[in-house]
């Protein structure tokens, strides 16, 4: 069945329209595209489009005048074997941001050809060092990069089944004698408190200087890094530091204490054996792919009550999910002529309409964005990208040889 493919684009010009419709049918000949102008009930064209073909990958701009609205929805088949959901990093470690483009562009190859892309978690953008610290978990490809907080996550479990919750880290350090101590992760360490850095931290562990830092290396080769959920490792003393900053390298993890931790950990000696936990609850074991968010807005096909907020419209990114598809939606924002942003209660509203039973929120505002075959469709309320720390992107797997 042939759709006619319309972009519309606050900044795009005539010649960068065609040039995306190019690119587009050149790179996607099988992909839906459509924008649904002033349609509010757009259920009927997703319907329409599973029955003209089930194709596993479509796009849809639903324009909706009430608002007014621009809603930017990205639907998945989750039968599908041809895609996959994967995270990306700015500058592919904590320390430092960049747009969403830019890390659709550094994705490795490996992991197939991007296709589209939404961002992703909050961040911290103090102390400087920390700029772009996700503020909750992140499994970047396998690797445990970031600790989970109070904060609602996404991920996609072992199984292939997306899931949302609360996970609360279990992450700890038992020492030689037995002791343990919990730490976090990739993130500013306070002066009561411990915290391990692995080589994605960025080029040091930018600590202050007054407590004390252990690097660390491999007892077992063949149970080291890449850190990943769930693992249970055995990592030996090879320097003890009496100072902060430390660099980072290949193949070392950093275990750093704050100064008021010092009198009551014991000490230890190059050569001792240390054992690091990173369980998680629920367990993540087997997670390949995970990112922060929240709040939830929707939980087993009810919208969430008691949202902080409720009512307050922003650009929001989102997604969402029921048995047989997963939905990446952005909503543009902060621009009355075009869009004005929802707030939580009419997002998980939206999502049910969608027939979903899951969905959680990610980073809004001027961070909200999405990209699809080379470009940004949604409209920033900035005018333009805004560097961000993560985002979650949908690849086409590579063709086995």
């Amino acid at each position: 069945m042939n759709r006619e493919i319309t972009v519309v684009g606050r900044n795009a010009g005539g010649a960068q329209i065609r040039c995306w419709l190019q690119r587009l049918a050149r790179l996607a000949p099988s992909l839906c595209c459509a924008v649904a102008l002033g349609v509010a009930n757009f259920s009927s064209l997703l319907a329409a489009d599973d029955a003209a073909g089930g194709r596993p990958f479509s796009y849809v701009n639903d324009k909706v005048p009430e608002g007014p609205w621009s809603v930017h929805l990205i639907k998945l088949d989750r039968s599908s074997t041809e895609y996959e959901l994967h995270t990306t990093l700015g500058n592919g470690q904590i320390t430092g941001m960049t747009t969403l483009t830019e890390q659709v562009k550094a994705l490795p190859a490996g992991l197939g050809r991007p296709v589209a892309a939404i961002n992703g978690d909050f961040y911290f953008t103090s102390p400087r060092v920390y700029n772009g610290d996700p503020q909750g978990i992140q499994i970047l490809n396998g690797e445990l990069v970031s600790a989970p907080t109070e904060h609602a996550a996404f991920w996609i479990d072992a199984t292939g089944k997306p899931r949302t919750s609360i996970v609360k880290s279990l992450f700890h350090v038992i020492w030689p004698d037995g002791n343990t101590q919990p730490f976090g992760l990739n993130e500013k360490r306070v002066a009561d408190g411990a915290v391990l850095y692995t080589p994605t931290m960025g080029p040091s562990t930018g600590t202050p200087t007054d407590g004390r830092e252990i690097i660390l290396e491999a007892d077992d080769k063949e149970q080291w890094l890449p850190l990943r959920a769930g693992a249970k490792l055995r990592a030996k003393v090879k320097e003890v530091r009496e100072a902060g900053d430390t660099p980072t390298k290949p193949g070392q993890m950093i275990f750093s204490l704050g100064p008021k931790l010092l009198g009551d950990i014991p000490t230890v000696a190059p050569g001792d054996v240390l054992q690091i936990s990173a369980a998680t609850l629920p367990d993540m074991t087997g997670c390949h792919t995970a990112i922060g968010g929240g709040p939830r807005l929707v939980v087993d096909g009810k919208p969430v009550e008691g949202l902080s907020s409720p009512n307050v419209r922003h650009p929001r990114t989102a997604i969402g999910w029921n048995d047989s598809h997963v939905y990446l939606m952005l909503v543009d924002g902060r621009q009355p002529g075009l869009s004005v942003g929802m707030s939580f209660n009419e997002m998980a509203a939206y999502f049910i309409k969608l027939g979903c039973t899951h969905a959680v929120n990610l980073d809004g505002g001027g961070s909200a964005s999405m990209w699809l075959f080379g470009q940004t469709i949604s409209s920033p309320s900035e005018g333009r990208e805004r560097p961000i720390a993560n985002g979650l992107v949908v690849t086409k797997k590579p063709k086995k040889e």
